[in-house]
């Protein structure tokens, strides 16, 4: 399982008939050390992510489950979930959105 960031939307008229229905999203995965990856993926979404959401990924058989077409579906990356927030181990907030971001505290030494 993988956080990352929507970026963007795939449409695709032509695909292969067991995705049919399906919402495509381009993801990108979170780091923790602020910079942005420059790997990106793309995730069926059946759960109704937007742009500049925090996502949970899935993929293989947590993925086909996720997507909820059963085990014969040409697809192993997909949405499970919405991030609300999360809390990091150095003090950081991170939002469900992007510019929801909070800063770590300024230590007061």
């Amino acid at each position: 399982m993988h956080v990352a960031t929507v970026i963007g939307t795939v449409w695709s008229t032509k695909k292969d008939p067991t995705l049919e229905g399906l919402r495509f999203l381009v993801v990108r995965p979170f780091t923790t050390d602020g910079k942005e990856s420059a790997e990106t993926l793309i995730a069926a979404d059946p759960i109704g992510a937007g742009i500049g959401e925090r996502v949970l990924v899935v993929h293989g058989r947590a993925a086909r489950h996720a997507i909820g077409k059963g085990h014969d579906i040409g697809f192993q990356t997909a949405i499970a979930g919405i991030i609300d927030t999360m809390d990091l181990a150095d003090g950081r907030r991170i939002g469900g959105h992007v510019d929801s971001d909070e800063r770590a505290p300024e230590s007061s030494d």
